[in-house]
């Protein structure tokens, strides 16, 4: 999306004065406003801009970390896993368990 009009823009137009115009400081004021508005806008882009490059840029990396991951252990039975937690409750929980 492309701005009709960037800040520099607001803040340089001049406008006629005609027989019964408008309170010219009224007008900058509320341009000054204006102008604030459209930074503020302008610098919200251009970080959501960057965050959506950074994120495309990590889904497209995505694939590639999970053909990397090691495969899961095959062949691993039933025992081998209960034999596995007894060890690890031992570690953790010490003697305590099997007092």
């Amino acid at each position: 999306m492309e701005l009709k009009f960037k800040p520099s823009d607001i803040l340089e137009k001049e406008f006629k004065t005609g027989l019964r115009g408008y309170n010219q400081e009224e007008v900058d004021i509320f341009l000054d406003d204006i102008i604030q508005d459209y930074e503020a806008f302008e610098k919200k882009i251009s970080q959501l801009q960057l965050e959506n490059k950074q994120l495309r840029e990590e889904l497209a990396e995505a694939p590639k970390r999970t053909q990397q991951a090691p495969p899961p252990p095959t062949g691993a039975t039933n025992f081998d896993i209960l034999k596995r937690l007894s060890h690890l409750e031992k570690h953790v929980f010490g003697s305590k368990l099997y007092e």
